[in-house]
């Protein structure tokens, strides 16, 4: 039995990784401070001895004895981490260094949940981990997106001068059970909307793409990456390489939900990436890891999970 802190456990990601990890027979503290996480995320999993619950800000220095830890902590739609720029940069800079300090002194192992919002609004398509991206430093992005960057420059650092073992996972628009309805992001605000008979609201054209893992994929995934090797360091890009149009994704809704809701456009937000798919053969070779649910069946997983809280 490992003792695993996941960091912004409470979280959408995060709740389904502290259960993965206790199904798997490990004791896990989640820390969370609710900002975006919420407690009925991980409300099924407090009677299980092996689960901890610790609320605290992760910008605050804390001492736990862990074996690893994932740092999941940060708010990850443009709704929720616009909302207050500066704390969302001190979330990924502050945390990193805080958990990093954690890892170093515990001699824990460390994985940085990073972003595909590191390549920014690509040139390179699809984007591989080997891209160094096209971000605005100064856009209305950039509080998460440089955060994210900063975060990786500090976890190859520790490693490099204080030998402190890391991973590094780069993760793609992520979509299932537990989302927040609220978040703004494609896929929940989607079918919120075409369950609440609303139009769909599309950001530009709809032409442009996006590539959607269904979050057991994505947890799949990230634990095999901590299990690899400490030669490993990533970053590895977590992804479906499958790419639809936003038009084709809303159209899918309005079909799967049966829904009667027209799509209404609306301007594109400023750096808004127009295209967004992962090259995942570094993860294929040496995660030996690959998506395997389509978008399809975890629409159906998704849309059922919404239709039975906005009741």
């Amino acid at each position: 039995m490992k003792r695993i802190l996941v960091t912004g456990g409470a979280g959408f990601i995060g709740s389904h990784l502290c259960e993965k990890l206790l199904a798997n027979g490990n004791d896990v503290i989640c820390l969370d401070n609710y900002f975006t996480g919420s407690k009925q995320n991980i409300i099924h999993l407090l009677d299980n001895h092996n689960f901890e619950v610790i609320r605290h800000d992760i910008t605050e220095p804390i001492y736990i004895e862990i074996d690893e830890i994932y740092n999941l902590a940060c708010p990850a739609s443009p709704v929720h981490y616009q909302y207050n720029g500066i704390k969302t940069i001190k979330t990924s800079v502050v945390g990193a260094i805080n958990t990093l300090g954690m890892a170093k002194r515990t001699r824990a192992k460390i994985m940085q949940a990073s972003t595909s919002e590191v390549y920014g609004d690509p040139k390179v398509h699809p984007q591989p981990e080997s891209y160094w991206g096209n971000v605005n430093i100064l856009g209305s992005r950039a509080c998460y997106d440089e955060g994210k960057r900063c975060a990786e420059t500090l976890f190859m650092n520790y490693h490099n001068q204080n030998k402190v073992r890391i991973k590094i996972a780069r993760i793609f628009n992520t979509y299932g059970p537990r989302m927040s309805s609220d978040d703004g992001r494609v896929i929940s605000s989607f079918i919120v909307q075409a369950l609440k008979g609303k139009d769909i609201s599309i950001f530009g054209d709809g032409t442009h793409t996006r590539s959607f893992q269904y979050v057991d994929d994505l947890i799949d995934g990230m634990i095999k990456l901590m299990e690899t090797p400490d030669t490993f360091t990533g970053p590895v890009n977590l992804g479906n390489p499958v790419e639809v149009s936003v038009n084709d994704l809303a159209n899918k809704i309005i079909k799967m939900t049966g829904s009667k809701s027209m799509i209404r456009y609306l301007p594109l937000p400023e750096d808004d990436p127009k295209q967004r798919k992962p090259d995942i053969a570094l993860a294929i070779r040496e995660l030996g890891w690959k998506p395997v649910i389509g978008l399809e069946e975890g629409l159906e997983k998704t849309i059922g999970f919404f239709r039975n809280t906005l009741k």
